[in-house]
């Protein structure tokens, strides 16, 4: 099976068109090696691409007929992703909301000219403390 197709089967991607622009992106490794959107693989191949800002790293064990339900995924490969590299996302999505909470969009004028007078005054008090 072509590993565009695998990638698509095992709903690493939406939809194959997805698969087939990471591979041709050089996005996706093979044992080791690019891989083209056709390359054939096999069981006991190590495919390693980077999607959403993590680098996955996936076993095959074996190469479904057809795209597969989520609960099945589990039986055609093995993920070996690190752990850390989850939470790296995690710290990232909380990094963000942080500064300012989604769907709230670019900040109004008013917003940056609170922001101005808080870091101005927040330099005014430094001064005074010395």
């Amino acid at each position: 099976m072509r590993i565009d197709k695998y990638l698509w089967c095992v709903r690493y991607y939406k939809t194959r068109n997805m698969a087939t622009e990471a591979c041709k992106k050089n996005q996706v490794t093979l044992n080791g090696n690019v891989a083209k959107p056709s390359k054939d693989i096999i069981p006991g191949d190590k495919i390693t691409f980077r999607k959403d800002q993590i680098t996955y790293i996936i076993k095959v064990l074996a190469v479904p007929d057809n795209r597969v339900g989520a609960k099945l995924v589990d039986l055609y490969r093995i993920d070996e992703t690190p752990i850390e590299a989850f939470e790296h996302l995690e710290m990232l999505k909380l990094s963000k909301s942080h500064y300012r909470k989604f769907g709230e969009g670019r900040p109004t004028k008013k917003d940056r000219r609170d922001l101005d007078d808080f870091e101005f005054d927040f330099n005014d008090e430094e001064n005074e403390i010395e």
